[in-house]
């Protein structure tokens, strides 16, 4: 199976500050791969500069192949990355409709199909369609912002904490469409404190631990292993 990103050496620095200090991990095309890791581990870090909104101080991120190290934002979505941000930012004062539309802001396509795929993949969207993003449950604008993602049809979807603030049946619903989503053919690189939830779902996982990378393994390897259980999962060894 083909790597449909690479991330090579990559180092992100704010300031004097080295947030990510020269990881290196693959994706496969079609898995869910996730990383792992305490607060500060240089996680969303490392989605942000992969998605353009920070620029790596070294290193080189691959998409197929092509270099996107240092392209913008727009660039690196038009090429088939997307990423579901910490804290959903859907757009407030916008309905679930228009925000839909403005996942497709690139697009110069008919919009229908994709926006009836989404109602499918969540039809309490479909109920909600003229609603104010705003004024939806927490758990409702996390599928929102999954949605929106997935308008600009990419290769390959990013999430940055999608479970952070829900109550745990909504985490659990929010994993199956992560899960159906994939099955469906798309790749996840997934950023979530939920470890276990996360090792569970993914078919390659990494610890990150003060900006670098400390262990690898499938998602079962680690949620296996007796340190990741003691750091990671609650569990004492």
């Amino acid at each position: 199976m083909s790597n449909i990103l690479e991330v090579k050496n990559l180092s992100v620095s704010y300031g004097g500050i080295k947030a990510v200090k020269g990881i290196s991990f693959e994706v496969p095309e079609g898995e869910i791969v996730t990383l792992i890791g305490a607060n500060g581990a240089g996680k969303s870090s490392t989605l942000r500069s992969i998605v353009g909104l920070v620029r790596p101080s070294d290193g080189s991120i691959l998409l197929d192949g092509k270099e996107i190290a240092q392209k913008t934002p727009e660039q690196i979505v038009s090429q088939g990355i997307t990423l579901v941000p910490e804290g959903r930012r859907v757009f407030a004062d916008l309905t679930v409709l228009e925000n839909l539309r403005m996942g497709a802001y690139l697009r110069k396509d008919k919009l229908d199909d994709d926006i009836n795929w989404c109602y499918d993949l969540f039809p309490r969207l479909k109920e909600r369609s003229w609603q104010l993003a705003g004024t939806l449950s927490g758990g409702e604008q996390q599928m929102l912002a999954i949605a929106r993602a997935l308008m600009s049809r990419p290769e390959i979807i990013m999430m940055d904490e999608p479970s952070l603030g829900l109550a745990p049946i909504v985490v659990k619903g929010v994993f199956d469409i992560i899960r159906e989503i994939n099955k469906q053919g798309k790749t996840i690189l997934l950023v979530e404190q939920n470890a276990n939830m996360a090792l569970h779902a993914a078919h390659h996982a990494y610890v990150m631990e003060t900006g670098t990378i400390t262990m690898s393994g499938t998602g079962k390897e680690l949620a296996e292993n007796e340190d990741v259980k003691a750091a990671y999962l609650g569990k004492a060894k």
